[in-house]
């Protein structure tokens, strides 16, 4: 028995069609979502993101159009600010943050859910650089009769780049220390996002010590990012896993492209 996971950053749902027939063909049994959008009350659609001189379109109702989609799975919607989204001049209140759905045969047995930088913000997007969590959960398998700990993160995003700094060694310590709550020890953990930082980040060396190694880096790939993202530096999303996980099958998916952020696919047996 296989066990798919699949790690992808949203890009709040900017190719949302083409998002929503990958996951749903893909059918993972677990699928880590970052940068979700969520405005309960309301209709689907677009809105637009607007950060001074940026405006980004968004799906302001991310989260329930995919739990739509995947009516097997429930979904988990781990929120790390609440601000306004616009649909013309109308404000459109919403929140962001991470999901994680997980397929409804499986039984989810511990979840831990904390920020790993800042605090929730619930009056605006925040400063940045923004909050940011991670949500971890402990999974029983009936199938396979076992369990495995998974755990996902945002990684903050700092505008003079995605090296070191003491916020993402303390954001790595605080994903550690949530991990810690939730894993055992003694059963396979993955870990995986988008961290927004580069391959030899002291990120690395503090989840190591959990014995988790990456497999984006381990396989020799140097790119996670689609046509869409036009910068240098091409790293951003990683997937780990303690040396106890049968890796089946990893792919860092290239076709089709559902963000600016390829999808990490992860199956083990």
């Amino acid at each position: 028995m296989i066990l798919r996971i699949i790690s992808l950053n949203a890009w709040g749902g900017r190719l949302h069609q083409a998002l929503i027939e990958y996951v749903t063909a893909a059918d993972p049994d677990v699928l880590c979502l970052q940068e979700v959008l969520r405005a309960p009350g309301t209709h689907s659609g677009w809105s637009v993101y607007r950060d001074g001189d940026v405006e980004l379109p968004q799906r302001f109702n991310l989260f329930t159009e995919i739990s739509t989609a995947m009516p097997g799975h429930d979904g988990f919607f781990c929120p790390t600010s609440r601000g306004e989204l616009f649909d013309g001049d109308t404000a459109i209140v919403a929140e962001f943050g991470l999901a994680t759905f997980v397929r409804k045969t499986h039984s989810v047995i511990a979840q831990g859910l904390d920020f790993v930088h800042g605090r929730f913000s619930a009056d605006g997007w925040g400063e940045h650089p923004r909050p940011r969590n991670a949500h971890c959960i402990r999974l029983f398998s009936h199938e396979c009769a076992s369990t495995v700990t998974i755990a996902h993160m945002h990684g903050l995003r700092d505008p003079a780049g995605k090296g070191d700094t003491a916020a993402r060694e303390k954001q790595a310590a605080a994903l550690v220390g949530l991990i810690e709550r939730v894993w055992p020890g003694d059963e396979g953990l993955i870990v995986c996002g988008d961290f927004n930082v580069l391959p030899d980040s002291a990120t690395f060396a503090i989840l190591a010590r959990l014995g988790l190694s990456d497999l984006v880096t381990g396989s020799g790939l140097v790119d996670t990012r689609t046509s869409y993202y036009l910068k240098q530096g091409r790293f951003a999303d990683y997937m780990l896993v303690t040396p106890g996980v049968k890796v089946a099958k990893f792919e860092v998916v290239a076709a089709p492209e559902v963000s600016d952020h390829r999808a990490l696919l992860l199956d083990i047996g």
